[in-house]
């Protein structure tokens, strides 16, 4: 498999075992598994000239569509899936290969597809997204949410369930135990609060009204306002019940406790078996001990089973000592960099958590390899106000950034860390709020040498601001709060707020004029 050997790639025809590609972009090794999707439109615009290669196990592609930027470093767009043949009448140098890859060969470079082709390259950006860390890889009964075939695999499951559980406390949870309906969601989440990988427990306890059908009234925020939480007993539960016909309202609790792509959900019917009811129970600090199949609870101990009553295809025990049986389990615990299939054979450089380490120029350890998205760690010296979250824009900006890096590389131009690493930025929706997170948000690495300033008005927008040092080095806006740019801003300049003190976030006081 000597590259030198391997014939030019021309997007004028089908590509053949043996070629070589200037540069080669893998998008995916299994469908739809990648969210990095910016890398080969910089490479064919910058480098007209060059044959640019995507392989791709899928017929589809996520592309960015309506593309918005709102502030220098906050973007909104929309991810579209659209057939290749859209791509490659765009890019005329680009040409799609739908295949997953086999093997990285890095010494030679080439790569074996896993219909047996053999492609050379001078340029390799690794894009293989990440896989979902499931409860258990056998189990036919757990269902791990990460693509559009496993959604659509929820949605026909759903449609005959009256009760499921859902393991995880990340984005995916959150999304989607808010838009199941016609069904019982016991949710469990390992920590004191909902999304506290996004979040603390005080904008946790802000967002969980939502979870009932009668939205709570919108009381007016006060001058001087204080925000405490109750954190629940470890084990603690608390359900929500909603009749959205009758729209009534209860809650219960068995135990004290506290009172895919962006928007995956969105074209989906997410609709449970029963007609007009919503039902969440929340099952804190606890994780999964056992899944057993009804079989396999037949010669369990009597005591495995509990309180649980009636007859289910699988059941699940968690460590608070409850067992719940249901028709599924949905794991949404996460995911790892999906890695495996390009370390056989060479040697690259892996991060703690399992990702390719990549430089400041997003290239590998291995000469001529680049890493983009959910499959790579950035491991060059961070800005103190930016981290790495494995999330749609990181995984576009890596991409685009990707891209930029392999063309400067190529034409000999100099390049310089791109902006949008300067500051963490993120904006998404939880519970039909809009959610923007900046910088340090959660107080990130800098233990208790910071302070917190909060602002809540109850229904309508949570405002958190992290100080260190009198400056503001991160915050969390759930609502339309319009205050992203002005505290992008503030965080940028690092500007002295000590003087303002409380007034920072006085709901009488128009901070966008008085900052400008």
């Amino acid at each position: 498999m000597n590259p030198k050997t391997m014939e030019p790639l021309s997007s004028k025809r089908p590509a053949e075992n043996g070629d070589r590609v200037k540069i080669c972009h893998l998008l995916h090794v299994k469908p739809q598994m990648a969210l990095c999707f910016n890398c080969y439109p910089v490479l064919s615009s910058q480098i007209p000239s060059a044959d640019v290669a995507l392989i791709t196990a899928s017929p589809h592609i996520k592309t960015v569509t309506k593309y918005r930027q709102v502030s220098k470093t906050l973007e909104e767009f929309d991810v579209e899936e659209q057939a290749s043949s859209v791509l490659e009448e765009k890019f005329p140098n680009l040409t799609v290969i739908h295949s997953a890859v086999k093997s990285l060969h890095t010494r030679s470079h080439s790569l074996e597809t896993t219909d047996g082709r053999v492609f050379g390259y001078e340029k390799l950006c690794i894009c293989g997204g990440g896989r979902p860390k499931l409860l258990t890889q056998e189990n036919p009964y757990v269902l791990g949410i990460r693509d559009t075939d496993s959604a659509q695999e929820l949605q026909k499951r759903l449609s005959k369930a009256k009760r499921i559980v859902v393991v995880g406390n990340g984005g995916i949870a959150l999304e989607l135990v808010y838009e199941v309906e016609g069904c019982e969601v016991i949710w469990a989440v390992k920590d004191k609060a909902i999304g506290n990988t996004f979040f603390d427990a005080g904008a946790a306890q802000f967002l969980i009204p939502s979870l009932e059908a009668d939205k709570p009234e919108k009381d007016a925020p006060c001058k001087r306002p204080r925000y405490t939480t109750e954190e629940p007993a470890p084990g603690g539960s608390h359900t929500f019940t909603a009749d959205r016909n009758a729209r009534r309202q209860g809650s219960s609790s068995t135990e004290a406790g506290s009172a895919l792509g962006p928007d995956w959900h969105e074209g989906i019917v997410l609709q449970g078996s029963e007609q007009g009811t919503r039902r969440v129970s929340l099952e804190y600090q606890c994780e999964v001990e056992k899944i057993f199949t009804s079989e396999e609870l037949l010669n369990s101990p009597p005591q495995t089973l509990g309180h649980e009553n009636g007859s289910w295809p699988v059941y699940i025990k968690l460590t608070n000592g409850k067992t719940f049986g249901c028709d599924f389990v949905v794991s949404a615990t996460g995911v790892v960099p999906n890695t495996e299939p390009f370390l056989h054979g060479n040697n690259f450089a892996l991060a703690d958590d399992g990702g390719l380490q990549v430089d400041d120029h997003m290239m590998t350890s291995e000469p001529d390899v680049y890493a983009a998205g959910d499959v790579c760690t950035a491991c060059w010296e961070h800005s103190p106000m930016w981290q790495q979250m494995r999330l749609w824009t990181q995984a576009r900006q890596m991409g685009w950034y990707a891209g930029r890096c392999m063309a400067a590389q190529v034409l000999s131009e100099p390049i310089e860390l791109d902006f949008c690493f300067e500051l963490f930025s993120h904006i998404t929706k939880f519970f039909n709020y809009k959610v923007v997170l900046l910088g340090k948000f959660n107080g990130q690495g800098l233990g208790s040498d910071h302070e917190l300033l909060v602002r809540c008005t109850k229904g309508l927008e949570y405002v958190k601001v992290v100080l260190s040092g009198g400056r503001m080095v991160g915050a969390v806006l759930i609502g339309e709060t319009d205050l992203e740019e002005t505290f992008e801003n503030l965080i940028l300049n690092e500007m002295d707020l000590t003087p303002y003190g409380e007034e920072l976030l006085n709901p009488n006081i128009d901070i966008e004029d008085y900052f400008d």
